[in-house]
């Protein structure tokens, strides 16, 4: 159990909201219901972190000493530089904050998915020593194994929710920084991210082929401020417009949805984008 894993390395523990009986947790987009507890929680407590996961344990999700829970891709980033990771393999949604913090000689980007992540560091561990990937929705991947504070980390090329997590408390800890001040010091990219439900795939992926060969019109009927400038086709469409905002669709590979991801130099303006999107797709 995580608590006894903290608890076992000094950390004072308080537990939340424990359920015997699995329960569904999308650490991609946390509800608002979610958010708020996370703050409340914190409040109530005064809390350095909080930790949990999703249903089968696989993915963390992190909160700050707000209460606020911070993406797994930026739990990613900041996890890999903190173990002077060389070369990264992550899906095409996460955030460029990973390239823009010059911390890694390589990224490769790849279909989203743990499998195409793992085909992707294989890939890099031809070229270069301390090879990781991460994925948006958390889950870490150590591909080598690497030496840390004169102890061997055995590679653990598997989803691992506590190592990201004990690795950025560890840091805050040695830095007498808060959490929110690891991720302050990052640049400054912000993603959202939101779905449509029973929005058939064959739908999804129709637009996205019409959009594909016609940007333009993209452009116009998503009502986006600023012109596509690049687009991307790794895993469904990823566009970046002129500003420097991003705009990723892609049916999900489980279940009759389209999901949207957002990217922009501001929180509210990434979330604004997703749902003035997904408003748009819906007519």
């Amino acid at each position: 159990m995580n608590h006894d894993v903290l608890e076992a390395l000094g950390v004072d523990v308080v537990v939340l909201g424990r359920s015997d009986s699995f329960v569904p947790v999308d650490t991609e987009a946390v509800s608002d219901e979610d958010r708020a507890r996370g703050r409340a929680c914190s409040a109530a407590h005064g809390l350095d972190a909080i930790l949990t996961t999703d249903g089968d344990g696989n993915r963390p999700l992190l909160a700050d000493e707000q209460g606020n829970w911070l993406r797994g891709d930026i739990v990613g980033l900041l996890c890999a530089r903190e173990l002077d990771i060389q070369a990264l393999a992550v899906p095409a949604s996460c955030n460029t904050a990973i390239e823009n913090s010059d911390a890694f000689a390589e990224v490769l980007r790849t279909r989203i998915g743990s499998p195409y992540v793992l085909a992707g560091m294989e890939q890099l561990a031809d070229r270069y020593e301390r090879v990781a990937g991460f994925e948006a929705n958390g889950g870490f991947l150590l591909g080598s194994t690497i030496e840390k504070d004169e102890r061997l980390l055995e590679a653990l090329p598997t989803r691992d929710a506590l190592l990201p997590a004990l690795t950025l408390m560890v840091s805050a800890a040695r830095a007498n920084k808060p959490l929110s001040q690891l991720v302050a010091d990052l640049p400054a990219r912000y993603t959202a991210c939101d779905r449509l439900k029973a929005f058939p795939r064959e739908h999804s992926q129709s637009l996205l082929e019409s959009w594909q060969q016609d940007l333009t019109a993209m452009q116009r009927d998503l009502g986006l401020d600023s012109a596509i400038k690049t687009a991307d086709t790794t895993d469904g469409l990823r566009v970046t417009l002129d500003n420097g905002e991003i705009v990723h669709l892609r049916p999900s590979g489980n279940a009759p949805e389209l999901r949207c991801y957002a990217e922009a130099e501001s929180e509210p303006r990434a979330v604004e984008l997703v749902q003035g999107v997904l408003r748009k797709v819906l007519g």
